[in-house]
């Protein structure tokens, strides 16, 4: 596996080794000694899984306080653009954001850390995105950011009419509304 820290410290790619052969491939996708040693002890208690088609646009997802949440995610089927959103106010990186592109084709993974509001495009007819968390999910600290925000700026692949978006997140907050960390 290969670390790639992105230009907002603490937000990784990881690029798997893929085997591949007549049969098909495999690959490692988490080693927790190969992960701490790269990015830090991380105790991840749950593995989710959406599946989305063309158009959604989920988040921008966060939880406050001590519910707050480091995620791994890949996409197993599919292609989206995934973006993580610095909220650490300490941050020289305050409101900025990393953006990759993950797919079942170039299989990479991205680490969002606690501290960061979490989103994704579909770029495909469907993906299937699966994530390691290391807390439990806890709906009063459930937060949103506008996905749209001007003044986070994220310029997204897909057309506004082509966008779905679920009420809570057509009504999140603004940036400057957002409880931060």
């Amino acid at each position: 596996m290969q670390y790639i820290e992105t230009e907002i410290k603490g937000v990784w790619v990881l690029e798997p080794r893929v085997f591949e052969d007549a049969r098909g491939y495999f690959m490692e996708t988490y080693r927790q000694e190969d992960f701490d040693a790269h990015i830090g002890e991380t105790v991840f208690v749950q593995d989710n899984e959406s599946k989305s088609s063309y158009g959604v646009v989920r988040g921008l997802h966060y939880q406050k306080g001590e519910w707050s949440q480091a995620k791994l995610v890949r996409v197993m089927q599919g292609k989206v653009l995934d973006v993580a959103v610095d909220l650490r106010r300490s941050s020289e990186t305050f409101g900025k954001f990393v953006a990759v592109e993950l797919s079942a084709d170039n299989k990479r993974q991205l680490f969002v850390p606690r501290g960061f509001a979490h989103g994704f495009a579909v770029l495909s007819d469907t993906a299937v995105f699966a994530y390691k968390v290391d807390n439990k999910y806890m709906p009063s600290a459930e937060a949103s950011i506008r996905f749209d925000d001007p003044d986070i700026g994220i310029e997204w692949p897909v057309a506004a009419d082509d966008m779905i978006l679920s009420p809570k997140d057509l009504n999140a907050k603004s940036f400057k509304e957002a409880e931060t960390f």
